[in-house]
C-alpha cells in the first residue's frame, strides 16, 4: 500500500470556494420563481420537523407550520426561507439536537479507546473515547441506495491527505479509509443533496480537516442506521 511522503503530507487540500456549503433548502420551483413568502405545501419531512418544533404532528401545512418553519430557518441561515420542510431544515434539526450529547440513545458503543460514531439515521458523525466526544458531531452525507455505506465495525487502516479517487478522477481530501474503498473524506459540494455519495461519509473541507486531526491508523469505526430516502 501507497505510504506518502512527509512532502506529500505537509501539502494541505485546498479549500472549497465560499458558498458551497451554504444552507440552500430543496424547494419548489414554482415557489421560487413566484417567490412565495410561505410556502402552503408540505415538505418530505413535514411530520419530523412538526414533531421537532412541538407542532400538531399531521403532516400538513398550516399556516402556523410555515411561521415556525420559517422561523427556524431564518435563525439558522437557510434560505429561503418560506417554511417548507425539507432535507436541509431536517438535517440542521437533527444536528441542533445532537450538538449536547449526540449519544443519548447510546447507539454508538462506549469504548476505552477511540470510536468514530457514523449515525446513518442522522446523518451525522462524531468522535468518543469513553463517554467523551472529542469531535462533533457534524453533519455527513453516505451513500446512497445502491452504494451504501456499510454498516458495523471498522478500522481506519490507511490515509492519504490529498487522494484523488482512480475509480471516479475525484479529490478526496484528507481521506481516512476504513472498508475497502470507503473513507471519511471532504467534498467540494453540499453534504446535503438529496442523493447520497458512492459509499463514503462526506465532510466539509472544515470538518473533514479536523477530523484528521483527531482520527489515527488503527482507531475503531461503528456505523448503523439507514440513510434517509434509501
Amino acid at each position: 500500500m501507497y505510504t506518502p511522503t512527509a512532502a506529500e503530507d505537509a501539502v494541505e487540500p485546498r479549500d472549497a470556494v465560499e458558498g458551497t456549503y451554504a444552507l440552500v433548502e430543496y424547494v419548489p420551483l414554482d415557489e421560487v420563481m413566484t417567490r412565495v413568502a410561505c410556502s402552503k405545501r408540505a415538505g418530505p419531512y413535514q411530520r419530523a420537523v412538526e414533531r421537532w418544533l412541538k407542532l400538531t404532528v399531521d403532516g400538513k401545512q398550516s399556516a402556523a407550520d410555515c411561521q415556525a418553519i420559517r422561523a427556524f430557518q431564518r435563525q439558522q441561515g437557510i434560505q429561503p426561507a418560506i417554511g417548507f420542510a425539507g432535507p436541509v431544515t431536517w438535517a440542521r434539526m437533527q444536528l441542533v439536537a445532537a450538538r449536547k450529547n449526540p449519544n443519548a440513545k447510546k447507539k454508538c458503543p462506549v469504548r476505552t479507546h477511540r470510536v468514530a460514531c457514523v449515525d446513518l439515521d442522522r446523518q451525522l458523525t462524531w468522535v468518543q473515547k469513553g463517554t467523551k466526544v472529542v469531535f462533533g458531531p457534524v453533519s455527513m452525507r453516505s451513500g446512497r441506495a445502491v452504494h451504501p455505506t456499510r454498516k458495523g465495525w471498522h478500522t481506519v487502516y490507511w490515509r492519504h491527505k490529498n487522494h484523488v479517487s482512480t475509480l471516479y478522477n475525484a479529490p478526496m481530501p484528507y481521506a481516512q479509509f476504513f472498508d475497502g474503498g470507503q473513507a471519511f473524506h471532504a467534498v467540494y459540494d453540499s453534504i446535503h443533496t438529496t442523493i447520497g455519495s458512492m459509499g463514503c461519509v462526506n465532510l466539509t473541507v472544515g470538518d473533514a480537516r479536523r477530523l484528521w486531526g483527531v482520527l489515527k491508523k488503527g482507531d475503531r469505526v461503528y456505523v448503523w442506521g439507514h440513510r434517509p430516502g434509501t
